[in-house]
């Protein structure tokens, strides 16, 4: 079992940056992949990053938002700089065995971050 919780949202001007915390539970953390999806009003819950060895990023924010972990600290981060109204969402962290791209690919899932840009 594992639990996320993650912090760090909040309003932030465009162009501006946040930095958003997962700390994790469980002396088992290294052995999960981590991940970050999104989720906007009216709108499915989206892939953002993950990182297993390598990392993956979306397209949509590829080049601004950067994903890393420290495993001493079972912490994963999600860099986001040169933020756009477009980011706007509740910004959740997940862990999964066999995580990768898909929401069904994670077992384990904070509450969610609140990250507002505004134009």
């Amino acid at each position: 079992q594992v639990q996320l919780v993650e912090s760090g949202g909040g309003l932030v001007q465009a162009e501006g940056s946040l930095r958003l915390s997962c700390a994790a539970s469980g002396r088992t953390f290294s052995s999960y992949t981590m991940g970050w999806f999104r989720q906007a009003p009216g709108k499915e819950r989206e892939f953002v990053a993950t990182l297993r060895g390598s990392t993956v990023v979306a397209d949509s924010v590829k080049g601004r938002f950067t994903i890393s972990r420290d495993n001493a600290k079972n912490t994963v981060y999600l860099e986001m700089n040169r933020l756009k109204p477009e980011d706007t969402a509740v910004y959740y962290c997940a862990a999964g065995i066999n995580g990768w791209t898909t929401v069904n690919s994670y077992a384990y899932w904070g509450r969610g971050t609140q990250v507002t840009v505004s134009s």
